[in-house]
């Protein structure tokens, strides 16, 4: 159960859809020796090769029926797959004009594949968008993409979607998921070690709700963690769907964009400059004053608002605009994804950090003209868990990246503990109403 605080329930609607973490979906991903053991001999993966090679074709024939018979009906293209495999690591070690049969080509692919449960540990953090495809939108409704943080195996981070249709009134609806889940794919393998941006792209014949997007670079190598999308219009009045994340190595953080047109082929590159350094930076969906502007934590503790004159740079740690006031959020703030512009000025949906360390929505109201002047914010919680809900991968959490107005109503999806992903609706006025 959540609450929030007095009047929440003439306020705020929380609905019973839930999502959760579910081991059951799983995607086909590389498997890379190496990565069992720094110690691993340099021509362990060739040697498997020459394993391979050594069958006879009966005896390939028969373990790959065992592999077909375990692992098809799991997976989407399951022996296109096996075959681009087989192709990058026929590359890699040199293997062209070997004479492989197509199906021991399969066999050594498969055996450089696994399974990879991408969502198993935890589902958190969403934001949440206007579809590029508002085609057959009646008024007062909003086809939505909404990213979410998955963690599997090794606790690793990636970004999956989900899509759906919001109303004005507040009610929404998923889209379904089909059985099969296929990761996005780098457009050129050999820059996985380079420090600049990379481009991956979705099958595409795979929907948007059934792709995930997994670490590629080395700086990405511990996770791509919560994902702030906007809808960002350009001067031209043209839109580009921006995100901003941490990259996380395994041992040093950075932030970095996403970039995309479609959602079909993503940038991923990133955050030049001393800013950038930080965790939790959300872009506006505009240049204000004619320059870009983010809301960034560049301390730590307090909310700061930040302005470039480039997307990919940002070298001004920015001016203080918030420091924690009320005791629900002494310990630290941060935003809850990028700002929307309403009636009354820039809304912006916060997070309050407080005794033992337990997290709490709050909001705030910008200028519109002029952002650094903070005009209200909420005194109390808007949302907190309570009860069972204070359960989780990690307890005592409520947390966002990002909500959608739809007319005067504003969906709120939240992560739960880090263990589901909740719903919340309200109105913008009653928000307001909640302010001081």
């Amino acid at each position: 159960m959540l609450k929030t605080t007095t009047g929440q329930h003439r306020r705020l609607r929380i609905h019973d859809t839930r999502l959760h973490a579910d081991p059951t979906r799983v995607v086909l991903r590389p498997f890379h020796l190496g990565w069992q053991s720094a110690s691993a001999p340099a021509d362990r993966a060739s040697r498997l090769v020459a394993d391979v090679a050594a069958l006879s074709e009966q005896q390939v024939a028969a373990e790959y029926e065992r592999v077909i018979q375990d692992f098809a009906e799991r997976h989407w293209q399951t022996e296109q797959v096996f075959e681009q495999r087989y192709r990058e690591v026929e590359a890699h070690h040199g293997l062209h004009n070997a004479g492989f049969s197509q199906e021991r080509q399969r066999l050594i692919g498969a055996y450089f594949c696994h399974e990879y449960t991408y969502a198993a540990a935890a589902l958190m953090n969403p934001s949440i968008v206007p579809h590029p495809d508002q085609s057959g939108m009646g008024q007062g409704a909003c086809r939505f993409v909404m990213s979410l943080r998955a963690v599997g195996e090794g606790h690793i981070s990636s970004i999956a979607f989900r899509e759906g249709i919001a109303e004005d009134d507040g009610t929404f609806q998923l889209w379904p998921q089909s059985h099969f889940a296929t990761s996005a794919v780098i457009d050129e393998p050999t820059l996985t070690d380079a420090d600049d941006g990379v481009m991956v792209h979705r099958n595409p014949e795979s929907t948007l709700s059934n792709c995930v997007i997994f670490p590629i670079t080395e700086q990405q190598r511990g996770g791509l963690e919560d994902l702030r999308l906007v809808r960002f219009e350009h001067d031209d009045g043209s839109y580009e769907w921006i995100g901003t994340y941490t990259a996380y190595s395994g041992s040093a953080i950075r932030s970095e964009l996403l970039r995309t047109t479609d959602f079909r082929s993503f940038d991923l590159e990133p955050i030049r400059g001393a800013a950038g350094r930080n965790k939790g930076m959300a872009l506006f969906p505009r240049k204000v004053g004619g320059r870009y502007a983010m809301i960034g934590r560049q301390d730590g503790k307090n909310l700061f608002l930040l302005r470039s004159d480039r997307l990919d740079t940002w070298e001004d740690e920015g001016v203080l605009l918030m420091e924690p006031r009320y005791p629900w959020e002494f310990i630290q703030i941060g935003n809850c994804g990028s700002p929307i512009l309403t009636e009354h000025g820039w809304l912006m949906l916060t997070h309050g950090v407080g005794a033992m360390r337990k997290y709490a929505l709050g909001a705030a109201l910008l200028d519109r003209d002029d952002p650094s002047i903070v005009l209200a914010r909420t005194s109390e919680p808007v949302l907190t868990a309570e009860d069972a809900d204070r359960s989780g991968y990690v307890p005592n959490v409520v947390y966002t990246c990002g909500a959608l107005k739809v007319g005067d109503a504003l969906l709120i999806p939240y992560g739960i503990s880090d263990s589901a992903v909740g719903f919340a609706t309200t109105t913008i006025e009653d928000l307001m109403a909640m302010m001081e």
